[in-house]
């Protein structure tokens, strides 16, 4: 796990370079920020042996500088089910948030990084956030852009996935101690398209991550290789109706889980409503 280790040190490095950076140092050369609102949907409660109808409002923002890109999103969750013999709290909300910075190779170097379909490289930093569990996952890794017809983006990604800081073994509620290093394989895209006078979009990613061995207040656990499919179709309301297109935002996000979270055998197969505000 030395590799890890290495790639562990450098995604540190190469998160806070990258933070400072976009912060302080260089503008946007374009930018992307929406509030999103899922809802009417049931999803599988890990580690609860049950189900809720689940409200997610995530913020989500994209932006350009010079030599790369960043993204991130924070997630909050609100389960309609508080306090029952699976789910005993009183509050069911939860955050979960993820972090990138994309460093394209091509525009460090000058040099066109164009092979087959692909159209940059670029060295990826990553974090994943998870509080309720007391957790940090570091994502160092790499990233090939594709230049598809059609499309507005598809990017490949293939990242490690670390665990960095966790919770105590003698927590009385769960939260993950310790995991064994495993990896991320995640594949994002957009394809923007028309019916008639009315535009849609097809996006999401899906996402591969490996199984591991967990540590947590409970004991140890045997985490399963996951599959994450979030597909969305959009349609451009506020153009519809007159207003700004690519503002505001309709249509049905399914969000599909195989192992959820790494839970053997506790799947999603569930489609939410989608609205949509961009700024």
């Amino acid at each position: 796990m030395k590799f890890f280790n290495l790639l562990a040190v450098s995604s540190r490095a190469l998160i806070v370079t990258s933070t400072l950076i976009s912060t302080f140092a260089l503008s946007e050369t374009w930018s992307n920020t929406e509030i999103q609102l899922q809802a009417l949907g049931t999803l599988e409660r890990v580690g609860t042996g049950g189900a809720a109808e689940t409200t997610i409002i995530t913020f989500q923002h994209a932006g350009g500088w010079e030599y790369g890109d960043n993204f991130f999103f924070i997630d909050h969750s609100r389960y309609s089910v508080n306090n029952d013999a699976n789910f005993p709290v009183d509050d069911s909300s939860e955050f979960y948030g993820e972090w990138y910075s994309n460093f394209s190779l091509g525009s460090i170097t000058g040099k066109k990084l164009i092979f087959g379909p692909v159209s940059d490289v670029s060295i990826v930093a990553g974090a994943n956030f998870a509080p309720e569990v007391d957790s940090v996952w570091l994502l160092p890794g790499i990233r090939f852009s594709f230049d598809l017809p059609g499309f507005a983006f598809a990017q490949l990604s293939l990242t490690g996935y670390l665990h960095q800081s966790g919770g105590s073994e003698s927590s009385p509620v769960f939260t993950v101690v310790d995991e064994d290093s495993s990896f991320m394989l995640d594949f994002a895209w957009a394809y923007p398209f028309t019916i008639g006078s009315t535009n849609w979009s097809i996006e999401g990613h899906l996402e591969y991550i490996d199984g591991r061995q967990q540590v947590n207040s409970f004991g140890t656990t045997e985490l399963e290789s996951w599959i994450l499919f979030q597909p969305q179709i959009r349609l451009d309301l506020g153009e519809l109706l007159g207003g700004n297109s690519g503002k505001m935002f309709v249509g049905i996000e399914y969000q599909y889980w195989k192992n959820k979270l790494g839970e053997k055998g506790t799947d999603d197969s569930t489609a939410q409503l989608l609205a949509v505000w961009r700024f």
